[in-house]
């Protein structure tokens, strides 16, 4: 398991695991000193021998790259900043669906769903819901019902029970 830390604080830490080493402790006292297995330490040490302060830079992640650039994305986030509308769309909601045509459309990737909320996320954006309201809501007459005729029509303090029982 990767432990917790940026890349720069883990490489700080293996390199004072190294100092720690010339300075004459073992291999077990810069183990328990650092709080790392003894057996990173060895390799540590051995990356040091074999390839100086460079064997103990981090390494890049590996895996699939991304189908879209850092830039890309930033572009993406800019198009979702503004309206489904403008984007020709019927309502003003972004669903993952649509968010998959524009990638397509605009970039020409496609996405899984899923993916599509990683990268979501990864931007910074939350799944939220629309509030399903009236557009001819009026809030001054819902304050005054509120206020005036609903404690006339709420329970009472007693409770309700059936006839009969104390």
């Amino acid at each position: 398991m990767r432990p917790l830390g940026t890349s720069l604080q883990l490489e700080t830490r293996r390199l004072r695991a190294i100092e720690f080493l010339h300075a004459g402790m073992t291999y077990r006292q810069v183990a328990d000193k650092i709080r790392s297995s003894l057996s990173s330490v060895v390799r540590w040490k051995q990356d040091y021998k074999k390839h100086g302060e460079a064997g103990l830079k981090p390494k890049p992640a590996s895996g699939r790259p991304a189908l879209l650039s850092p830039g890309q994305k930033k572009r993406l986030a800019g198009m979702l900043l503004r309206s489904p509308l403008k984007a020709g769309y019927r309502t003003d909601v972004w669903t993952l669906s649509r968010i998959r045509q524009v990638i397509e459309t605009k970039f020409g990737v496609r996405y899984t769903l899923p993916n599509i909320w990683k990268i979501l996320t990864v931007l910074g954006w939350s799944c939220q819901k629309p509030v399903k309201r009236a557009r001819e809501r009026d809030e001054k007459a819902i304050a005054k019902w509120k206020r005036y005729q609903w404690p006339h029509i709420k329970k009472s303090q007693k409770t309700w029970r059936p006839s009969g029982v104390s």
